[in-house]
């Protein structure tokens, strides 16, 4: 099977040029101006790229498919539908599923059900046996199963002993350590930033050195091994200064945000909309602009998206709802519109945060624009200004905190392996 793509802006890393792509059988096989190919035969097919720009698959290294357990919500199958639909062609799956993924035969069970997807789909296994925070699972045979990664996200690890001696062995199996960095103690039952906000509305806040304190305690335990930490969805100004500086000194961290926390404040939960509620949540300006600029200057590694899937039931009442929104399906376009169309990032800055260096952190071959390469890629419209309603989306759930809000950029195409896989209605 060939596909043609003539006349796209090609961009990735060391590339940004008019170009045409020929693809065959799941490779790229050509690439330059005035490619002339015969595409009669059964699936072949000639694709204008005229106005769009092709990019390399995106990878998203912080997703809840909610499967097993929780399929009411999302199934591993709708969340790479939604998945597809946002340019994402590979994806890095939280273990909080009902069982937690602890076991061989969890691993099994997710790996063998996104088989057919069009996405790369990685779970995660949990740190600790049922994500209790107790006893550490077996690293190396789920590591030998097919784990990518390890966390108990959702939750912290709560003992600083059981996380370093996570660190050491994740060293010792050479793979990545998650860490979702938040201390229950001070959370204390609070479901959004405490601040001015919460006080008006009279509900318990989660202040930020909730995680400012887990942050700075991962980055002591990975250096007192020599081990390597990722710090998941990153909120606060405090924690941006703390990795910044800890970069600087040398040690392992990286990390990771989401387009809500750049682009959004707990002003928008004024309104008392339950969609409006993640965790860690919504805080102030200048803990958003914080997180902009660390973006900006590649303190901050990836940007992801933590999709979170929950039923409308689930969020129709504010105080009492679950947190976590989705956001497969907007992390491009948010990107987009808050960082390229303000000239505060190129796009091939973008390709670095939500394509390359992802799979980077986790070892993965790097899906690229260029001759004899995997055909995975995307084409966009960069200039396409949509209004995200939340029944249109892919998922299973509509939980999201930019419904109603005009994006400027928007995935046309999605194909991996070479076959189209996603395609815009629009």
């Amino acid at each position: 099977m060939k596909l043609l793509i003539k006349n796209v802006h090609a961009v990735d890393r060391g590339l940004d040029e008019i170009t045409d792509i020929l693809i065959v059988d799941a490779r790229i096989v050509r690439m330059g101006t005035g490619i002339v190919e015969i595409c009669d035969g059964e699936g072949d097919r000639v694709i204008d790229g005229t106005g769009l720009t092709a990019m390399p698959g995106l990878f998203d290294m912080h997703v809840h498919f909610r499967d097993p357990g929780q399929t009411h919500k999302e199934d591993i199958l709708t969340g790479c539908r939604a998945a597809l639909a946002g340019g994402v062609t590979g994806v890095l799956t939280m273990p909080n599923t009902q069982p937690p993924v602890d076991s061989a035969e969890t691993l099994s069970y997710i790996l063998e059900k996104a088989k057919g997807t069009g996405v790369s789909v990685y779970p995660v296994a949990c740190i600790t046996k049922g994500m209790t925070g107790g006893e550490l699972t077996d690293f190396a045979a789920l590591k030998a199963a097919g784990a990518a990664a390890f966390s108990d996200d959702g939750r912290p690890v709560k003992n600083a002993e059981t996380m370093r001696l996570a660190l050491a062995e994740a060293k010792r199996q050479g793979v990545l350590v998650c860490s979702h960095c938040e201390d229950l103690d001070i959370i204390n039952g609070g479901i959004m930033h405490r601040g001015t906000v919460s006080e008006e509305l009279g509900v318990k806040g989660m202040d930020r050195a909730s995680e400012d304190y887990i942050t700075a305690r991962e980055i002591v335990l990975a250096s007192s091994v020599g081990g390597r930490i990722h710090i998941c969805h990153v909120s606060t100004k405090g924690s941006v200064d703390i990795i910044r500086e800890a970069k600087r000194l040398g040690v392992q961290v990286t990390c990771e945000t989401a387009p809500h926390y750049f682009m959004l404040t707990h002003e928008k939960l004024r309104s008392r909309d339950a969609n409006d509620r993640m965790n860690p949540p919504l805080r102030e300006e200048t803990d958003r602009a914080a997180i902009e600029a660390a973006v900006i200057d590649g303190t901050i590694d990836c940007i992801v998206t933590d999709h979170a899937p929950h039923t409308a039931t689930e969020k129709t009442n504010f105080e009492l709802a679950p947190n976590g929104i989705v956001g497969l399906e907007t992390s491009l376009a948010a990107t987009l519109t808050a960082l390229y169309h303000t000239g505060k990032l190129t796009l091939q800055d973008i390709v670095e945060r939500m394509s390359i260096r992802p799979r980077q952190l986790l070892g993965l071959a790097p899906q690229t624009l260029r001759v004899g390469a995997n055909a995975d890629l995307i084409l966009v419209d960069t200039e396409k200004r949509w209004t995200v309603v939340p029944e249109k989306l892919h998922s299973k759930s509509h939980n999201t905190a930019f419904r109603g809000m005009e994006l400027t950029g928007q995935v046309q195409m999605t194909i991996t392996d070479g076959i189209v896989r996603y395609e815009c209605g629009c």
